[in-house]
């Protein structure tokens, strides 16, 4: 039987006795609350793998206690237990994303049996048996590591404008894998046999970005003393990838949009055109709209562009997917880099999971490849991570510069944090934390009461 680390949130305590008592007789590593507030705060502190929670119960309920967990860590089962006579909620926090129910009085041989199904899916995930089948049966490659409904979606879209001529405009932040989407549009197509051509014009001055796309004559400029194709010419017959293509000019544009338009191109320094058969995918973290409300970038080009269109969700907003990238980033550097390291522990994996991710899949392959580099065990620990890894949830929150969090989300965090500290420093003592936070003992209880604070 898979041991795990198991969350009790009821407000009854002989409940919460009894289930600890079993369990724990079992092996389980169990974690007790006594409220909804509470147990959210055990599950930011400690790495959680089922939440076992009573429905109805004061501050936070089950399906807020649902959410708020999913949240953090989407890879955290969830089971709801409640009374009798309202299965119909627990059928409804279901439909939520929670793993199963049970009623009260609880069958201690059906939660035993719960529990063993929730081990045993733990560890096909771990393995990820039923990811690969998938993944063999959607692709004839492996760079895609996806069991999120967001990538899910982005891949049902690239499954269906593969094999079309469209061009695709993929939107995403730096680091999301704009260019692993569009090397997956090619090789799903029937150009899969024809060149994949790359080039990102953030890194060309304009002279040079012509060039690099059009190609030119010999003399065409000074230091062309020979003549050269341009990525258009060499990708005849497959695709062309621009990357940051919000970042060409708008005298290079014009020209662009002649080539996808009637697929001919002219060389720098030629009147004479070209025709090419090109499948054009173009990526950007630009706001492409708005840059034509300023005239920096040509409307018709960019319907020509954005006929089909495809956004990469953030790595904090597929958090899911992050074991699965963890695994698959092992496997691949510690193989380069000769070291024998085969997993990470679960702590870290819950610091990782945790983390907001501001560098996206990019960022995380680059800390998976330096944890390896710098691992001394079989299994990397948080010791081989980043600092800024091992920051609170709460820290993230608090951030200034972290966005993904609403204002009265944030705002609520810090006043929180506030509070704590000033009772920390007067050991409970809530008169004496009132005088130091200024304000009258009467506010105090009422905004303790409001954020969910448990009282001491």
């Amino acid at each position: 039987m898979q041991k795990l680390s198991i969350l009790l949130i009821d407000d009854e305590e002989s409940i919460i006795a009894s289930i600890k008592s079993f369990l724990l007789r079992r092996g389980h590593t169990i974690y007790t609350a006594s409220n909804g507030q509470e147990g959210i705060d055990v599950i930011k502190s400690n790495v959680i793998d089922l939440v076992l929670t009573d429905y109805r119960m004061p501050i936070k309920n089950g399906l807020e206690v649902l959410k708020d967990t999913k949240e953090i860590n989407p890879n955290i089962d969830v089971v709801v237990i409640t009374a009798f006579g309202n299965v119909e909620d627990a059928i409804g926090i279901m439909k939520n994303g929670a793993y199963d129910y049970l009623t009260k009085p609880i069958d201690l041989d059906e939660l035993e049996n719960l529990i063993n199904r929730v081990g045993e899916k733990r560890v096909l995930i771990s393995e990820n048996k039923i990811l690969r089948e998938q993944l063999q049966e959607k692709f004839k490659f492996n760079s895609i590591i996806s069991q999120s409904g967001e990538m899910e979606d982005v891949l049902n879209i690239v499954g269906r404008v593969a094999n079309s001529k469209a061009t695709v405009m993929v939107r995403g932040d730096s680091g999301t894998g704009k260019e692993v989407i569009a090397k997956a549009i090619h090789y799903a197509s029937n150009r899969k046999d024809k060149p994949f051509v790359v080039v990102n014009v953030a890194s060309l001055s304009e002279n040079l970005m012509e060039s690099e796309l059009f190609g030119h004559e010999k003399g065409a400029f000074t230091g062309a003393i020979n003549q050269r194709k341009g990525r258009f010419e060499e990708a005849d017959g497959g695709t062309l990838f621009i990357d940051e293509v919000g970042d060409i000019p708008l005298s290079i544009q014009v020209k662009l949009l002649r080539g996808i338009q009637f697929g001919e191109i002219q060389r720098l320094g030629s009147s004479t055109p070209i025709k090419v058969n090109v499948r054009i995918i173009a990526a950007t973290h630009r706001n492409l709209e708005e840059m034509i409300k300023n005239e920096e970038f040509r409307e018709d080009l960019y319907y020509r562009l954005n006929v089909v269109s495809v956004k990469i969700p953030k790595l904090r907003e597929r958090r899911v997917d992050i074991p699965l990238l963890v695994e698959y980033f092992i496997k691949k550097y510690a193989e380069i880099n000769e070291k024998n390291v085969s997993g990470i522990t679960s702590e870290a994996l819950d610091k990782i999971v945790k983390y907001n991710f501001p560098g996206n899949v990019r960022e995380l392959e680059n800390m998976i490849e330096r944890a390896i580099v710098l691992c001394r065990d079989e299994n990397i620990g948080i010791k081989d991570l980043p600092l800024q890894v091992d920051a609170s949830f709460e820290k993230m929150i608090l951030d200034p510069q972290n966005l993904d969090n609403e204002y009265e989300e944030k705002m609520k965090s810090f006043e929180t944090e506030i509070i704590k500290e000033a009772l920390s420093r007067t050991k409970g003592n809530q008169s004496a934390a009132a005088r130091i936070l200024n304000i009258t003992e009467r506010h105090l209880r009422s905004r303790l009461e409001r954020l969910g604070l448990k009282k001491k």
